[in-house]
């Protein structure tokens, strides 16, 4: 059989580092390569634990399995051998997650080797434009190409599946659906007319002080939060274990434990919300394509560097006014002096509609950089 006509074939390899947000990008891709561009994909991953939150489907206990079309494999670790028939055609590491030493040399000895990539994490830095894309010299003849997610034409784009802004579309023009899917949940008629507000963040986030504020407003707020994210904070408003299910009001607050759900699911929670609250990358990103204002926590680094992260994606979203910037900075830990977030909280509430408006136009500077999948594949042709 011509070569031409066999189905290329990808191997992705996953670490699970920050809980779910490498696997969510990683299955994200996987399945949009394997849906979208017929590319038999498989995907080695190390935590199918974490892997289940966001896809049910997953069985935790098998080796090998076929989920939504993309093989699963579990990666046990460094250990292994490989022959050049495992190799697949192209080959990712996310994140420079170290291949397996024997998968190396397997693709070293395959006839022609394949076409190998390091899926780098996002950033809105500068110095990003000038790295993607570049091939790095590896032993035994092999070459890497380092490729950058971005925010801009001169990167890989972002993550974003056809036919979702459709969706979001139609989803939010139907207030039924909106309703159906909150009150699956348990949210009331009243905390639906609220100010919805849904909080995903890490542990170290400022939850108590915000929840003071918002329960001392004018103005009544739900905030829907997953269960396990800031446990503390949430437990000490509710009084009570912070269970799925579980809510409590308090002055003008209401919030609301939702189990964690299904990647499809979350996109819905955050169309329909009015502020949404997202950490790391694969919710950071989901919260571009809902257009809705966001406060972005990034995933801390040693010696603060992820401000510096921060301040380069502050500077160059368009959806944005000075409140969310202050905000953002001190959400992060980046401002430096106190704040009274009374008053932040007022300043951004102020201007949610007007961020709602930016988050539009940011969406369509967006969309024309492609998305990440369609741009690694036509990279893919060029190289290989």
């Amino acid at each position: 059989m011509d070569h031409q006509q066999t189905q290329t074939s990808l191997a992705l390899f996953c670490k699970v580092v920050d809980n779910y947000g490498d696997i969510g990008i990683c299955w994200r891709l996987a399945r949009q390569l394997e849906q979208e561009h017929g590319i038999a994909v498989t995907l080695w991953v190390d935590d199918l634990h974490s892997f289940r939150r966001i896809c049910p489907e997953v069985d935790v206990d098998l080796e090998l399995q076929l989920v939504s079309g993309v093989t699963v494999r579990h990666w046990r670790g460094q250990d292994g051998t490989f022959t050049a028939q495992d190799v697949a055609d192209i080959v990712i590491e996310f994140f420079a997650c170290n291949l397996p030493p024997g998968y190396i040399q397997a693709m070293a000895e395959r006839a022609p080797h394949p076409v190998w990539l390091n899926l780098e994490g996002l950033s809105a830095e500068a110095w990003v434009e000038g790295c993607h894309a570049l091939p790095s010299t590896q032993p035994r003849s092999l070459i890497k190409y380092f490729f950058f997610p971005g925010f801009t034409s001169r990167t890989g784009g972002l993550l974003l599946e056809s036919g979702l802004l459709q969706q979001r579309q139609a989803f939010q023009q139907d207030a039924g659906a909106m309703r159906a899917f909150l009150g699956q949940f348990g949210a009331t008629p009243a905390e639906m007319t609220a100010t919805k507000v849904s909080l995903f963040c890490y542990p170290q986030a400022p939850v108590t002080e915000l929840f003071a504020a918002w329960q001392t407003g004018h103005k009544a707020i739900t905030c829907l939060v997953p269960e396990g994210v800031a446990a503390d904070a949430v437990q000490a408003f509710l009084g009570q274990a912070a269970t799925a299910g579980v809510s409590a009001t308090r002055g003008a607050l209401t919030v609301r434990v939702l189990p964690f759900v299904p990647q499809p699911d979350y996109d819905k929670l955050l169309w329909a919300c009015d502020l949404n609250f997202v950490r790391g990358e694969d919710s950071f990103v989901r919260a571009q394509w809902a257009a809705k204002p966001f406060i972005w926590h990034i995933y801390p680094q040693d010696k603060d560097l992820h401000h510096v992260k921060l301040n380069a994606f502050l500077q160059a979203t368009s959806a944005k006014t000075s409140s969310l910037v202050t905000f953002s900075l001190r959400w992060n830990g980046a401002a430096g002096e106190t704040i009274d977030w009374n008053v932040a909280w007022r300043w951004l509430d102020a201007d949610l509609p007007e961020i709602a408006r930016l988050s539009t136009d940011w969406e369509q500077q967006l969309l024309a950089n492609g998305d990440l999948a369609a741009n690694l594949c036509k990279f893919v042709e060029t190289v290989k």
